[in-house]
């Protein structure tokens, strides 16, 4: 079966370029601006979405994107929300690729079952869950991929050749490479390490590899492009998000535009990488 994630690769392959992909919190920083910023990302150039599901308690984000966690929670973002969300964005674009990014706990807590079944009636198309190892794959990853949905697994530069074969077993849609040993935020992304970890990985598998952690600039995103089959920036978006709000976090005339100004600047970068 022939996914939308399946689908925008092979379109890209075609047009012999990388993906730019973006990361957004859910609900960030409220569920009106949110759905705003997310419906201006295709047009700034995003082939695929990240979304992200408001957690208390993350393990892999860095303070920015803690940070906006903690403010679509205070808008009162839920995962039923984030679910709406997704809904609404599909009334006016059925073709970029959505995926949710987070942790177990909120979909334990939802209902695997329910939860795959809302996530695909709501127009879900991937899945990116950074606590659930591969030893665990019975839980969530096994189920999504019978739902129809992708699983993205994340590999990282200490991701060995032996553990390699585990982690790609049931990964579908694309590989996350993270490139930097950490948090998301906490560095920046060294493009000549990251081209012999994305040959690495392509020994072992034939599905695209996007790499993020530390892209911050259209420079870093192009360089980042030029190695792999895709750039994804959250931290970045995030942060110019907040600097966009006002003394109490509340979004301002100019939040959804800067968001989409950077996404465009980035967006370009990729473009003009290959």
């Amino acid at each position: 079966m022939t996914t939308p994630i399946d689908a925008r690769f092979a379109q890209l392959k075609k047009e012999r370029r990388s993906a730019f992909v973006t990361f957004l919190m859910a609900g960030d920083p409220d569920p009106e601006t949110s759905l705003d910023i997310v419906k201006a990302m295709p047009k700034a150039g995003a082939d695929i979405i990240e979304i992200g599901m408001p957690f208390t308690d993350p393990m892999a984000d860095g303070p920015s994107i803690q940070a906006a966690g903690l403010r679509a929670l205070k808008a009162g973002m839920t995962l039923k929300k984030t679910l709406g969300l997704v809904r609404e964005f599909r009334k006016s674009d059925d073709a970029t690729p959505l995926v949710l990014m987070g942790y177990y706990n909120p979909i334990y807590i939802y209902g695997v079952d329910k939860f795959l079944a809302d996530a695909k009636s709501a127009g879900v198309d991937g899945l990116i869950v950074v606590d659930l190892p591969p030893e665990e794959d019975s839980e969530l990853c096994v189920p999504a991929m019978k739902a129809g949905l992708n699983f993205i697994r994340l590999a990282t530069p200490t991701t060995d050749d032996k553990r390699l074969p585990a982690v790609l077993a049931n990964t579908s849609g694309f590989v996350y490479y993270v490139s930097v040993t950490g948090i998301t935020g906490s560095a920046s992304a060294d493009s000549s390490a990251v081209g012999d970890a994305v040959a690495r990985i392509k020994r072992h598998t034939a599905l695209p590899v996007c790499v993020g952690f530390g892209i911050r600039t259209p420079e870093a995103a192009s360089a980042i492009a030029a190695k792999a089959d895709g750039a994804v920036v959250g931290t970045a978006l995030v942060d110019v998000l907040r600097r966009s709000l006002d003394t109490e976090n509340n979004a301002t005339a100019k939040t959804v535009g800067a968001v989409a100004e950077l996404a465009a600047a980035l967006a370009a970068g990729v473009r003009g990488a290959k």
